[in-house]
């Protein structure tokens, strides 16, 4: 069973058909809305501050979701997928946004509706991520416009992989 944990009088709310692996933590002031998928070794930790995420959104395995004091929330809109061992710090993520893998996303970061970030990448504190845009390196650059039906395309049939994935596991 995963681990959700109450603290300075927050306790998570979990969306209905929520899969939570059951090593994931959840922490404080986090509210993940329905249809999600929280994986093995994930930590949404919302002690200090807020989290947000929406609905149909796949928070993939060794991924950690934190904010800073007073400073900065998570925000993460529906229909996003984050990709293994990502870090979003205090960052927003629009609808249909895809992080990818060991990518990091700072306090203040806007990552705009269907817009990708390619694995490994670092979005610094206060990047505005444009719309359907793929933004890559260290630090994230600007990389090319996608076409917005191709990236609603690509990153719908991830989230409904991993809803589908999820069914997987809640099988009795």
């Amino acid at each position: 069973m995963s681990l959700i944990k109450s603290v300075r009088g927050f306790t998570p709310e979990i969306g209905e058909n929520t899969y939570m692996a059951e090593n994931a933590t959840i922490i404080g002031d986090v509210i993940i809305g329905r249809d999600c998928s929280i994986w093995f070794n994930t930590v949404l930790r919302g002690d200090v501050n807020s989290i947000r995420i929406g609905d149909r959104v796949n928070v993939q395995d060794g991924t950690v979701i934190h904010t800073l004091y007073q400073k900065s929330v998570s925000i993460i809109g529906n229909d996003v997928s984050i990709g293994h061992n990502a870090v979003i710090h205090g960052a927003e993520v629009k609808d249909g946004a895809l992080i990818g893998m060991g990518a990091v996303v700072l306090d203040h970061a806007v990552v705009g509706e269907g817009a990708i970030i390619a694995a490994g990448s670092v979005v610094l504190s206060g990047t505005q991520v444009e719309p359907g845009s793929i933004y890559a390196g260290v630090p994230a650059k600007f990389v090319k416009k996608v076409d917005p039906e191709q990236s609603k395309e690509i990153n719908q049939k991830i989230a409904n992989n991993y809803l589908m994935y999820a069914s997987w596991f809640k099988e009795k």
